[in-house]
């Protein structure tokens, strides 16, 4: 059979979508059968969806937990999946209330409740968790329940909060399971999605089988999968090559994805456009090096992406110049704008007018992983060779480095971010508001407003001059250094059916589509 490319150019086109009925998953075919081992370089941070807001713990949570709402592969607009039916009351945008299913229960046989849901909101907000996923939730005031129905109140308008419900920060789980005021530990989770963990072995492996009691929107019942995670790109690639795995997806070595053949008889390749990026983010905390916004413009004046782009990721990326992406309602091109091209003399103006001796010290922190070490060393080289920066980097595995950059041990450092949802806000809260995933202590009190402004409109066209603005905002105080946006690989061996529909480039898992051919 001959290899298939596949090129999607709009993640996020609109979509009809024709309604959702009532759908159990079953399993496919006999209880033995084979199952699909897909393979990955990304890490779980934590089984308890309290605890984890990253691109490796959400694609497992989308298979074995189960929110209120859901998106549909390309939709714009999420489904019910845990509710009958979601809606606004009244016009202000500040109440939104689900009905709950009759029909559901977690996998261990516990049925679900209304305050079940409102308890795994209530600790999620409580835990805190510094790399969890509270920070979604800035204009949650509180949750009530009566029946079935399960009221979210809110303390301002926001038009995005459905899509929020749809995320894994949404994850429904077992009061009787997850304490209330600290994260679960240990190898077992508890949820409802289409999908049962059997097994899991912190960063090796993660045995799932289908759950025969989901009730929800997925359609398609899916097969066993073995999810295997390698420490980094080589060894994935070497997974790859020996067979281990029959599906690979985040991430091969550049060197390998740029080498890949279309006619390749023996594998199926699809390639995307995907809404996954890359900044440089700086602590601005008064202990920084960074503290002065001046630094962190000099540093925009400095950084070359070509190099980036070209050299250390061989073409599988495209140069960024805006906090939201290409393909993404409110992408723009301020750091080009701003910074049109690499100008070490303007770098050196800003950091005399700031009174900066130089070269000025600074750590760099990254996780290692892909092409990010020979990113690292593009980096530091670029910042040396103007004469303004002396660069310490300082890797860690990703784990410690979340912590690490939470509590600010680096002057800068390099994160990738998928979308949670496909809306602008979901750049721009995160990772410039005053509570942003990032942790680098910017806080704009205008940028707060900016931000609160684009939630006011359930049309969300309505909303492209208020982001335009928010940009220009970001691109002069630079918390943040846009770099690159990537394109998303799924490679699979030409035996496996629905490889295609495994990632639409968002960042979600849907294992539920693999099968055999």
């Amino acid at each position: 059979m001959r290899s298939i490319r596949v090129r999607i150019l709009a993640i996020f086109a609109v979509l009809v979508i024709a309604g959702v009925g009532a759908w159990q998953l079953l399993p496919s075919g006999d209880a033995d059968e084979k199952p699909v081992t897909v393979g990955t370089s990304d890490e779980v941070t934590s089984l308890d969806p309290a605890g984890a807001y990253d691109a490796g713990s959400w694609a497992l949570y989308s298979n074995i937990y189960q929110s209120l709402m859901t998106f549909k592969s390309g939709a714009v607009v999420p489904e019910p999946d845990a509710a009958e039916s979601c809606r606004f009351i009244g016009q202000k945008l500040q109440t939104y209330q689900c009905e709950l299913r009759d029909d559901l229960t977690f996998s261990n046989g516990h049925k679900i409740t209304a305050k079940a849901v409102k308890y795994s909101f209530d600790r999620m907000i409580k835990i805190a968790s510094d790399v969890g996923p509270a920070s979604l939730f800035p204009t949650l005031e509180n949750v009530v329940t009566e029946g079935r129905l399960i009221t979210f109140n809110l303390n301002a308008r926001d038009a995005t909060f459905p899509h929020k419900l749809a995320t894994g920060a949404g994850s429904i789980v077992d009061p009787e399971e997850y304490p209330a005021d600290k994260l679960r530990t240990g190898d077992r989770a508890d949820g409802s999605g289409p999908y049962t963990l059997k097994s899991y072995k912190a960063g090796e492996e993660a045995e799932l089988v289908p759950n025969p009691g989901y009730q929800g929107a997925i359609r398609k019942s899916g097969g066993p999968v073995t999810i295997r995670y390698y420490a980094d790109s080589e060894k994935l690639k070497s997974g790859w090559d020996t067979g281990q795995v029959d599906v690979t997806h985040r991430q091969l070595p550049p060197e390998t994805l740029n080498k890949l053949n279309p006619g390749d008889p023996d594998i199926r390749v699809t390639e995307m456009d995907s809404a996954e990026i890359r900044n440089m983010a700086f602590n601005v905390r008064a202990d920084s090096a960074f503290a002065d916004k001046r630094v962190r413009q000099a540093a925009a004046w400095i950084i070359d992406r070509g190099p980036l782009v070209g050299d250390v990721y061989k073409s599988t990326v495209e140069p960024l110049y805006s906090l939201i992406p290409q393909g993404t309602i409110g992408h723009g091109t301020p750091f080009f704008d701003a910074y049109p091209s690499p100008d070490p003399a303007k770098a050196k103006d800003l950091m005399a007018d700031a009174g900066i001796e130089t070269p000025l010290e600074v750590t760099y922190g990254f996780s290692p992983g892909g092409a990010t070490v020979a990113e690292a060393a593009e980096i530091r080289r670029q910042l040396e060779a103007s004469g303004l920066f002396k660069v310490t980097v300082k890797p860690m595995e990703w784990q410690d480095f979340q912590k690490a950059y939470a509590a600010g041990r680096f002057d800068f450092y390099t994160v990738g971010w998928l979308p949670d949802y496909p809306d602008p806000d979901t750049f721009s809260q995160p990772l410039v508001g005053r509570t942003n995933t990032l942790h680098n202590g910017y806080a704009s009190a205008e940028m707060d407003a900016l931000i609160t402004k684009t939630l006011e409109f359930s049309d969300r066209s309505r909303t492209s001059a208020t982001f335009k603005d928010l940009q220009d905002l970001v691109g002069e105080d630079v918390p943040l250094l846009p770099l690159w946006q990537k394109k998303d690989y799924v490679i699979a061996k030409t035996d496996v059916a629905g490889s295609q529909y495994l990632s639409d480039g968002t960042g979600i898992w849907r294992l539920w589509e693999l099968g055999w051919i």
